[in-house]
């Protein structure tokens, strides 16, 4: 029974590991400049891990094997181990996966602690149960007034939404959609901000996940790289129908994104919808 339990456990371990090296477990490509140095860190990542699980496992067989039960009436010894060597693989593991955890930072704090480029589009987002609310400022380039006090559900399209009041001169070119809206190669500061509970902004292909927490402004930028439509969904379990609150980023060539922009609500709304069409979701 010893040998099969160590057989099943090395089985076990290699079909684990042999998952990973499977393209439809990995990730969908990535179109955001930032994407290969998180896809590096994670790699690095799962090496590392993989390598300790996979020893981790194999010593567990071999110890199963070597002193499983030979039926001949052998007590079992008991010993109190090795100090020095506990000492030594602990202080080896934890360096190892200390360093992991300081070259992710790294790469994190890149995009999180630096300051969007100049000349960045900007996107006012709030997220509430259930849905999202992308806020544009129009050919101005100035956002107008919101007030929590103005915020009315039942507006259609969402410019009640956010509280977008309407009475502001700098609201009147404004836009409100469901939709995230980018340009390609050009950066994009989000100012995030939940209106109820904590939601998170997640896009696959984007390698950006960030909570939006009520009462905090939380600021993040990327850099799209690939024209195209993407699944947006929220990443942190806000209610009930958490798993209806998913949208779509867009990212668009630089004279779609420049007409869209100019456009007033109504007409922005509908040529959003069009370009739905013009842009299905990528299949992988």
């Amino acid at each position: 029974m010893g040998r099969l339990l160590a057989v099943f456990i090395w089985v076990m371990t290699i079909l684990s590991v042999a998952m990973f090296f499977n393209p439809r477990w990995w990730f969908p490509p990535a179109i955001t400049e930032h994407g290969p140095a998180y896809d590096q860190q994670y790699l690095l990542t799962i090496i590392v891990v993989g390598v300790a699980f996979a020893a981790a496992q194999i010593a567990l067989g071999y110890a199963v094997w070597r002193f499983r039960d030979t039926g001949d009436g052998t007590r079992a010894v008991y010993s109190h181990g090795n100090n020095r060597l506990e000492m030594i693989w602990t202080v080896i593991t934890a360096l190892i996966f200390i360093g992991v955890a300081l070259l992710g930072q790294r790469v994190w704090a890149a995009l999180h602690f630096n300051p969007a480029p100049a000349g960045s589009a900007q996107v006012r987002v709030l997220a509430q149960q259930f849905a999202w609310n992308f806020h544009y400022p129009g050919p101005d380039g100035r956002f107008g007034r919101t007030d929590p006090n103005l915020i009315d559900d039942s507006s259609s399209p969402p410019r009640g939404n956010i509280g977008l009041d309407e009475a502001d001169a700098g609201a009147k070119d404004d836009a409100v959609s469901s939709t995230l809206i980018t340009q390609v190669d050009r950066p994009v500061e989000l100012v995030l901000r939940g209106r109820d509970v904590t939601h998170s902004i997640w896009v696959p292909e984007l390698r950006f996940k960030q909570d939006l927490v009520p009462g905090m402004d939380i600021r993040v930028h990327f850099k799209p790289q690939k024209v195209g439509r993407y699944e947006l969904a929220c990443a942190e379990l806000c209610g009930a129908l958490h798993y209806q609150m998913k949208s779509y980023l867009l990212v668009l060539p630089e004279q779609q994104y420049a007409e869209l922009m100019q456009l007033p609500q109504g007409e922005f709304t509908r040529r959003v919808t069009q370009l739905y069409e013009q842009y299905p979701i990528p299949q992988y």
